[in-house]
Formats: C-alpha cells, structure tokens, sequence
C-alpha cells in the first residue's frame, strides 16, 4: 500500500528483496544490533528516507505496509489524490518558513515509541512505566498542538497537514484525565497498590485497604497491653529480616515474658517474640496484603480495558503522528541535489524517467563521487513503446538501471521526490520481479523451477498498470528451451497482458520481437568499449585468442548488444590464464559455427528462387570452403 489508508500498489516479498527495498542483499556487511548508523551498504531503500526518530514502523505502515496484505485495491482517483497531497506535503515543508512546523518536527523527534506503547496498553502487556510514559508522552503532544493550533490554522497550507495535526488534540483528549488517575512516583516504580490517586473508582481497592488499616489498628491498640504485661510504657514494635510487629526484650528481662508468647529471633543482648494476638492478626494481614495485589492487578487490568475504549481514537491520532512523521523524512530526502517533484498521473500508464538515478547507490557513493554516476532514461508508455529489451556485457549496469527505474517509480507513488530532472509516471498496481538465481530445498524445487514458479505468479496477478521486471529468465535450462520459453513468456506480456516491462537478457533471438512489434517494444543495450589493445598485452602470440577487456559506461543505447563478454568477467574474477585462454580460443570456434550456420541460411534463402545454375553452384563452393 502505497499512498496513506488506500491499497494502491501490490509489492509482495520477491521485489521488495530483489529491488532492496527494506534491507540491501549483503548481509555480511549489516550491524547485527545498535542504534540506527548512518546509511551503509546494507541499508535498503527505506533508510534514506527513515525519520530521525527510531519508530520503523511509524515509516514503514504509512508507507509499504498493506503491500504485504491482501486488501481491497482502492480507485486510481483515490490514489492519485492521496499522492498529489503527500506530494504537496512535502513541498510545503520544503518551501516554508513556518515556526508551528519546526515545532512540530521537534516534539517527533523527542518521541517514544507510542505505537509499540499504545499495541503493548491494549493487548494489556505494559507495565505501568510503559504506561505512564505513553499516556503523559500524548498528553503533553495534544497540549503542545493545541497550543499551535492557531498558527497552523494560519500558516500550514498543506491540506495532508493541516487536516492530521488539527484533528491530534482532539483525538487525544482523553490523555489527560487518565494521566490525573495515576500516581506518577508510583506509576515509575511500579507499586500498582498505590498506583490511583483517587480510589472512588476503584471500591474493591478501597475496601481492601480499609480492611488493612483496622487490623494495622488492632494491633497498634494491642500494644498497650503489651506495654502492661511487661511493665514497660515505652516498648513498641520493631521489623527485622522483614518480620514486623516483634517485640524486643532483653535476655535479662526474658523470664517477664508470659509463656505462650513465640520467639522469633534473637542476639546475644536481646530476644523478639509474636504474641498470640499478633501472630494470628499478622497472618490475618498478610492474606488482606496478598488479596490487596490481587485486587490492584484486577483494578488496573480494568482500568486498562477502560483505556483500551479510546484506543480507535488514539491509533488514529498516532497514524495521524506517523503520517506527519514521514512527510518530514521526505522532505529530508527531497533536499538531496539532483532530486525533484514527479507528476503523478491519473489513469494513464507511464513511466517517463529524465536522467534518473539509482537512489541508494547515489548516496552510498558520496558527494565527491556522485557526479561519476551515469544518469539514464527511460519512457514507458502503454500506447506506445511499453517493453524494453536490454543487453550488454556481465557487469555492464543492467540489473542497476531496473532497480533505479522500479525505486524511482515507488518513491513517486509513495509521494517522495525523486533523484531524477523530470518525472511523470502513472498510478502502477503493481511491481513484479523476476531476478536472481536461488533454488528451494525445503520445497524440493531446483533453481530453474523457483524461476518459473515466480514467473507463473507474475503472469497470473500482473496488468496493464503493473511494472514487470524480468532479468535474464530462462538462463536456468538449456540454450534452446532457454530462449523458447522467454521469447513465448515476452511474447505474451507484450501481446495480452500490455504491461510496461523491463526485460533483460543475453539471448539476441527475444530482441527480433522488436521486428514483431516495432511500435511496443524497443531494443537497448548498456554501452561499453572493447579495449582490444590491452587484451592482446602479455597473453601470448597473435595466434592465440584471448578475451576482450570491457570499459564500461553505463549508459543504455538504442539496438543491440552483439555479445555478453562473459570472458571478461572471468578475467575480473581472476581466472587462471591458460583457462581464459582456452574458454577464449573455444568462445570463437563456437561463434564461427554459429556464423557460418547463419550465412548458409541466409544465402539459402536468397537462392531458394533463382533459377540459375552458376549461383547454385557458387552456394555449393561456398560450403564446401566453410567445411574446409
């Protein structure tokens, strides 16, 4: 879900992995515990734009939640306007010189974490710390709003805005009249037995403690016949090791003590002893103690279910604080040079990127090495070119530029500005991905299977307003049925699903569908040079075949990529030399094959008409000499 209350995007747990949304795929690099650190590469899409307070949650609902559930899809209308005023949110925020909205930003970041409080309060596991904290934390939010509703009636513009922090104080109303029950010395300690201040609300408490203090009575009142029988006026009780009521007699006056009396404890100066009344009044107490924990436990488990009433109205205020919350992280991310506003449209499926950059990858470079990245652009149009085929060598940016194009389409759907000069996308329904190689054990299903699976997934749930991204399918099975089975599965999302797609691929037979279909489909590929030169340096004789060296640039271009310089990468990775070489002098036996394999039916084909016996026998040569 990805505009506010409303299902507008279906983002399932495949792509937000694959596009790295929540967390970057390498984990070795990621702190396994601590406060939030500054954005490393492990950190995925919705750490460049977490609030400063440490409320994940507080981001994540507002803005990717229900992508994960299975709710009702709200209209497009819907959408496109709660993503037009989460855009003109952040706008706001970042144009105004407001004193109400600096103020505002400083209440969130002193913040708890209400929404885990609010959660424990009414599934009645807070304890009353917790407690204490939530409710005075929103008592002093709604008097500091209330304070500033005047000037953000006066100041704030934005309707998102001014609609969620106008409606606060009222929603927390309440907040005040319970934070006047408690007792707040007690509520940080815990003592639930003096936790209310006024107990006309709670009778069995009161009843209880009322019980208490007429045996505490009675056995102060019994202290003046003990006072009598030992002939002392100034005998009282004292407590030892947590034993009350005792009554301290020297050794030397033990023999005054009436025989029925009960030693305690004693030293080499004094002995204590419990009188009949005592001990059985004692007993009496400690039961009424015992009664009076119970009942308090009770008490507050009620008192905590009459709080739990309001609990709609507080959830709301909350999600009214997160919403608020995210704008300003937005805003944070929208500062960022080389960001700016999309237009969103409604009912049209688009994607039309201007120099779009990777948003996680342009911060992790850094200032100084941003301007090394390469821009690129994208234009996806449903009555127009709506799949894009992209080639180019291993390591040439492919995977990169989908990501950047999908991350850029969800930060705009989210209302986010965006790292890019221009922007216009449509309301997507949907994101699906197809990428990576990974098999399932416990299922029993190899590599190639989980490959398929997915695709059949994306294939069932996928329309015309989704975003597909397939990367390298079919790579998992041999060559032919390879090809076969993404050239078909390309085939029909151009044909009858009519999605925007992003297909990339080293099989140069799935780019003739260009040919098919020149008015939807586009070829592209990663540009690079082949630096022929350095290859050749120290790697033998001119006879030997070696692989090629790569620059590449990262930049997508009209057409093809010829070849995947797969040697390349091996070369990269540090394969022996004698292996390159042989994989290199195999690589061109292959390629020569499959050249000649290609002009004889390409010559075929241009004498498959003519009736001239000096041209078939110019083929017949011609073979003959390919076989040599």
């Amino acid at each position: 879900m990805l505009a506010g209350g409303s299902e507008c995007m279906t983002l399932n747990g495949i792509p937000l992995k694959n596009l790295e949304i929540l967390q970057n795929q390498d984990l070795l690099s990621c702190p396994r515990s601590g406060p939030p650190a500054p954005l490393l590469p492990c950190q995925g899409l919705l750490h460049l734009m977490r609030p400063k307070t440490e409320r994940w949650r507080l981001l994540l609902r507002p803005l990717l939640p229900a992508a994960v559930q299975s709710r009702k899809k709200a209209p497009i209308s819907a959408c496109h306007r709660e993503i037009n005023s989460r855009l003109d949110a952040v706008c706001e925020i970042l144009l105004s010189e407001s004193s109400a909205l600096n103020e505002i930003k400083i209440l969130l970041h002193k913040m708890p974490d209400v929404e885990r409080g609010i959660c424990s309060i009414y599934h009645k596991k807070c304890s009353t710390q917790e407690f204490f904290l939530i409710v005075s934390t929103l008592s002093q939010l709604e008097g500091a709003i209330t304070a500033l509703v005047p000037a953000i009636q006066t100041q704030v513009q934005a309707t998102l805005l001014h609609r969620n922090l106008l409606e606060i104080p009222e929603l927390l109303s309440s907040m005040k009249t319970y934070l006047s029950i408690l007792n707040e010395e007690a509520a940080k300690t815990g003592d639930k037995t003096q936790l209310f201040k006024d107990l006309q609300e709670f009778p069995l408490i009161r009843t209880r403690k009322d019980e208490i203090q007429a045996v505490l009575y009675q056995i102060q009142i019994h202290l003046q016949d003990i006072r009598k029988i030992l002939n002392c006026p100034f005998a009282a009780y004292v407590t030892v090791s947590g034993q009350e009521f005792q009554i301290e007699v020297k050794n030397s006056l033990v023999s005054s003590v009436p025989l029925d009396w009960i030693k305690v404890s004693s030293t080499k100066a004094f002995s204590r002893f419990h009188t009949p009344f005592i001990v059985e009044n004692y007993r009496h107490l400690n039961q009424l103690r015992e009664q009076l924990v119970l009942d308090c436990n009770t008490e507050w488990l009620r008192f905590l279910d009459d709080f739990s009433d309001h609990y709609h109205s507080i959830s709301k205020a909350v999600d009214h604080l997160a919403t608020v919350d995210c704008i300003f992280s937005l805003a944070e991310v929208a500062k960022q040079g080389g960001y700016c506003r999309p237009v969103v449209k409604d009912g049209r499926s688009e994607i039309m990127i201007k120099n779009g950059k990777h948003p996680v990858i342009d911060v992790l470079l850094g200032e100084q090495e941003q301007e090394q990245y390469v821009p690129n652009d994208t234009h996806l149009v449903e009555d127009g070119q709506r799949v894009m085929i992209i080639t180019g060598p291993n390591m040439g940016g492919k995977s990169s530029y989908i990501k950047q194009v999908a991350l850029i389409t969800i930060m705009a759907q989210i209302g986010s500005y965006v790292p890019a000069e221009e922007v216009q996308v449509g309301i997507v329904d949907g994101i699906f991905t197809r990428m990576g190689a990974t098999d399932n054990l416990f299922k029993g299903h190899s590599t190639f299977m989980e490959e398929l699976t997915d695709t059949a997934e994306i294939i069932r749930k996928a329309t015309s307003h989704s975003l597909v991204i397939l990367d390298e399918l079919g790579r998992g099975t041999s060559t032919h049925d390879g090809i076969a089975i993404a050239y078909a599965t390309l085939e029909y999302f151009i044909r009858d699903v009519s999605s925007l797609t992003l297909f990339v691929t080293h099989y140069p037979p799935l780019c003739e569908l260009e040919r098919a279909y020149p008015r939807l489909v586009g070829n592209y590929h990663m540009a690079f040079l082949v630096n022929e030169d350095d290859s050749e340096q120290g790697m033998g004789t001119k006879d030997e075949e070696s692989p090629e060296s790569v620059t590449f640039l990262y930049q997508l271009k009209k057409e093809v990529a010829v070849r995947s310089y797969g040697l390349n990468v091996a070369k990269l990775a540090d394969i022996p030399e004698e292996i390159l070489k042989k994989a290199a002098h195999k690589s061109k036996e292959l390629e020569r094959f499959v050249n000649i394999k290609r002009k004889r039916l390409l010559t075929f084909a241009e004498i498959w008409n003519t009736n001239s016996a000096g041209e078939l026998q110019r083929w017949k040569n011609t073979c003959e000499t390919d076989n040599d």
